[in-house]
């Protein structure tokens, strides 16, 4: 299927498309004319890919993901990098929202303080 077909099929604009492919994370092959020609898996492929970023995750991470992947949802099973790239991207959020949680509670007191000065007068 061409490019514009694939498009229509996921939802996923054609730069999209291209730039996973830049990425390493599609395949297509190159007919005759040079249009890119995507199999009937690549729908699948761009779901997987979709759901991944919606977690999180970066392209170069996904990329060492998909071969663990099946299904939609996807499902990951077990491979190398799996584990390690999935508990590095966690302790990465988990170290963001403490960071974020500092930030706020700061914020708070900050507003707290001003909020008493103002009504102290």
């Amino acid at each position: 299927m061409r490019i514009g077909d694939l498009s229509r099929r996921t939802g996923v604009a054609a730069h999209l498309l291209r730039y996973y492919e830049a990425q390493g994370l599609l395949e297509p092959t190159r007919g005759a004319n040079g249009y890119r020609d995507y199999s009937d898996d690549a729908v699948l492929t761009v779901v997987q890919i979709r759901k991944l970023l919606a977690a999180g995750l970066s392209t170069a991470e996904i990329k060492l993901l998909l071969p663990c992947a099946s299904g939609a949802t996807p499902d990951l099973h077990p491979c190398p990098e799996l584990l390690a790239t999935l508990r590095t991207r966690l302790r990465g959020l988990d170290e963001r929202i403490d960071a974020l949680t500092h930030s706020r509670q700061t914020l708070r007191a900050y507003l707290d303080a001003v909020d008493t000065g103002t009504h102290s007068r």
